[in-house]
């Protein structure tokens, strides 16, 4: 693995279930529904993890967090995050910048953008200048469109770092 540069992309969704906090990118959001899933649910965290390890050609949050151990229950995603970067820094690779959309027909989501990224960029150890963020919606077409499902898409590109 000695390729100069990597890039990954990464990709979740929950549905929205009452009873739950809504929490993305670490930050817990007031709203009526929260995201359903065996850890927090923060999609936006897991398609950044998922987007790092998938760069490094690693299998995904799953393989390393699976939904069938006990251990992994009510996990904060920020810890699958640390655990993402802590593999590529192992394997020689920095963060140079990520980029990451959210999809939510609600709640507005842009009041929490920069605490979102304070601690997203904190959990990867970057400064909060390379991380792009930013939502849309759906446009009211499926699922995602009538507010039943939050999603993000995120991609990272890694550089050999020579720490």
């Amino acid at each position: 693995m000695n390729t100069p540069f990597r890039i990954g992309q990464g990709y979740d969704i929950h549905r929205l279930v009452r009873g739950r906090k809504l929490v993305l990118g670490g930050i817990k959001i007031p709203f009526k529904k929260g995201l359903e899933g065996h850890s927090d649910a923060d999609c936006l965290t897991h398609a950044i993890a998922d987007a790092i390890l998938g760069a490094l050609g690693l299998p995904d949050i799953g393989h390393y967090f699976p939904n069938t151990d006990p251990d992994c229950a009510e996990i904060d995603s920020q810890k699958i995050l640390k655990s993402a970067v802590a593999e590529a820094r192992r394997l020689g690779y920095g963060i140079a910048n990520v980029d990451a959309t959210l999809i939510a027909e609600a709640p507005v989501l842009g009041p929490y953008f920069a605490a979102m990224k304070r601690t997203l960029s904190q959990s990867m150890g970057m400064d909060p200048t390379d991380l792009g963020l930013k939502a849309t919606t759906n446009e009211r077409i499926g699922e995602l469109g009538r507010g039943k499902a939050i999603a993000a898409y995120a991609v990272c590109l890694l550089f050999r770092s020579d720490e």
